[in-house]
């Protein structure tokens, strides 16, 4: 099969031919038809998490994966060959990714049905940012009235988040640059969105809107510690950046540490979530898989939104 590998790390992805994997029990084997591009690809590609997870070269990357179950292993109940399902690729190891023709996945977690209304190209694009801004959300937990700044809302996770907290009634404070980055961002959402600018002075202009302090934050990018001297007394952080309470000295507020955790009932909300139309997946340019290293290369030069890849 096609897919997009790695020979070691760093190193810029390539399109290459790779063995295609067979499902091992418990397991899906599934023909992808869409994947998109994620931090923790790039990441994976610059050599990031060497010394983190185990690296089996050839090692084909991706993450999120939408298509159709091709065949079932050994013992495997809830499922069938045809089926539309989609997800994020779980495996203690980095070696058999989703930015291929086929992927083995666990049929038990990371995997859900797509639901009647949600088409296969956003579902491609919503598995792994779609769980991380939701789990975000749900560790801050804001209430009606209150106000979220979401630092990081041009990329796939910040717009995903600010339509959640948006949803939930909260006043959001995102960053973004005037222009096309302002321009995503304030269509995201019916509800009128705060803009402030993160190459200007971002703690002066977040005062100026919330002269208190805010009431939480989501960390997407940006100085975490600086974002957290933000907060009111008493306010709450979610960080997917590792930024933990020891890297916050002193004030009275709770951080929490996302690591994302796309189990079916996660998957299956945001799915639902999407399908209704109250989620829209902000998919900005698909890219066809022999083209792959090119949404490598825009994804790392700040495209907005998500980046789909189609696999068949």
């Amino acid at each position: 099969m096609r897919a997009v590998t790695l020979d070691s790390v760093p190193a810029t992805p390539a399109v290459s031919e790779v063995g295609t994997p067979r499902p091992e029990p418990g397991e899906l084997l599934v023909k992808v038809a869409v994947s998109s591009i994620n931090g923790f690809d790039a990441a994976t590609a610059a050599g990031y998490l060497q010394g983190v997870m185990d690296h089996r070269f050839p090692l084909v990357v991706g993450k999120d994966f939408a298509g159709t179950v091709e065949a079932l292993g050994e013992g495997v109940d809830g499922f069938e060959a045809g089926q539309t399902v989609f997800g994020v690729v779980m495996k203690p190891f980095l070696g058999t990714g989703s930015l291929a023709q086929y992927v083995t996945v666990s049929a038990t977690y990371g995997v859900a049905p797509v639901p009647d209304g949600l088409s296969v190209r956003e579902a491609g694009a919503l598995g792994l940012a779609g769980t991380a801004a939701l789990d975000s959300l749900n560790a801050i937990a804001p209430a009606g009235g209150e106000t979220v700044l979401v630092s990081g809302a041009t990329g796939g996770v910040g717009a995903l988040a600010v339509q959640l907290a948006a949803a939930r009634g909260v006043r959001v404070i995102a960053t973004a640059r005037p222009g096309a980055e302002a321009d995503f961002v304030t269509g995201l959402t019916g509800t009128p969105v705060h803009l402030v600018d993160f190459t200007g002075d971002l703690p002066a202009q977040v005062r100026a809107l919330a002269p208190e302090g805010v009431d939480a934050v989501v960390h997407l990018a940006g100085d975490g510690a600086e974002l957290a001297g933000l907060l009111r007394p008493g306010g709450r952080l979610a960080s997917t950046l590792g930024l933990t309470a020891d890297a916050v000295p002193g004030g009275d507020v709770t951080v929490h540490t996302i690591m994302a955790d796309p189990n079916p009932q996660t998957l299956a909300a945001l799915a639902e979530q999407a399908a209704s139309g109250a989620l829209r997946v902000p998919i900005t340019a698909a890219y066809p898989l022999e083209r792959a290293p090119e949404a490598f290369a825009a994804f790392g030069a700040g495209a907005l939104g998500k980046l789909a890849v189609t696999c068949s």
